[in-house]
């Protein structure tokens, strides 16, 4: 009889063991009795089970990646190719549905939404041209892609969180077309605004010359006026000094003259002795 006590005791303990169990922080639970889904659980925690008649699953509740592992090609409206590389962030959010959808097998999930973000993002390629899918429209595409993938995922429990695009680029074969052809463009667009600055420098350069010829006019004219009435003053002056007294006004005009005729050693002058040039030394006493 004692030795079916400690046996009673150990098949308890067995039993009581096999009926707890404990749920993780970054799993869900899904506690099955036979076969099929009895309990679903979403918070950490210590539970427990029927032993022998139930079981557990555990799915992660974490936010998992999706990246392509190689480029895919797409077409655009204007039918080149470009070359995209995408990721996706998603999570389980039904684990019920997303068992009885994919089996909770992880890999079957992630090829349906890959076949999902693939059939979208072609879609919307299509409908855009080279330069929206690079830059024009890019954000526009993610978000309208994270919300049609979301809602195609919700079907199988998931959720997608977002979805990007991490490079959009063309071929290298089209990659050099389109190099050469914008480099052909910028230079016309150079070539022009070279032409359209010259012509503007000419204009400039032209302004400046008449602007220049205006007011060396403008200027003479005010000299010539200064000059004049300088010259008039001083004739009206010399008039008034000659008028006070005419001999000694015609005496300092020769010596002027004689200063002037004879600035220098080698200067030689030819007149008449008798010429009035001479008068005032011929007159010296």
């Amino acid at each position: 009889m004692k030795i079916w006590i400690p046996l009673v005791a150990l098949f308890t303990a067995i039993l009581a063991a096999s009926s707890l169990f404990v749920v993780d922080q970054r799993k869900y639970a899904l506690v099955f009795q036979l076969g099929k889904v009895k309990r679903t659980i979403k918070e950490p925690g210590l539970y427990w089970k029927i032993p022998l008649v139930q079981n557990v699953r555990s799915f992660d509740n974490r936010v998992l990646t999706l990246d392509s592992r190689e480029p895919e090609l797409f077409i655009t409206s204007e039918k080149k190719n470009v070359l995209v590389d995408s990721y996706i962030k998603w999570r389980i959010i039904d684990p019920e549905l997303y068992y009885i959808s994919v089996g909770g097998d992880e890999a079957r999930a992630r090829t349906r939404l890959s076949q999902t973000i693939n059939d979208g993002l072609r879609a919307e390629f299509g409908k855009r041209t080279v330069h929206d899918v690079v830059s024009g429209e890019r954000d526009k595409i993610m978000e309208d892609m994270r919300d049609k993938a979301n809602l195609d995922a919700n079907k199988i429990g998931v959720g997608v969180l977002d979805v990007r695009l991490k490079r959009v680029e063309l071929p290298q074969e089209v990659s050099e077309s389109v190099y050469r052809r914008m480099r052909s463009e910028r230079q016309q667009v150079a070539n022009q605004l070279r032409s359209e600055g010259a012509e503007e420098a000419e204009k400039i350069r032209a302004k400046a010359n008449r602007e220049r010829e205006v007011i060396i006019a403008e200027a003479y004219g005010a000299a010539q006026k200064i000059k004049g009435k300088g010259d008039a003053l001083a004739a009206t002056i010399y008039a008034q000094a000659y008028s006070q007294n005419p001999e000694f006004y015609a005496f300092y005009r020769s010596l002027e003259a004689y200063r002037n005729a004879f600035r220098n050693k080698n200067d030689l002058l030819v007149v008449d002795p008798s010429s009035d040039f001479f008068k005032y030394l011929k007159n010296v006493k």
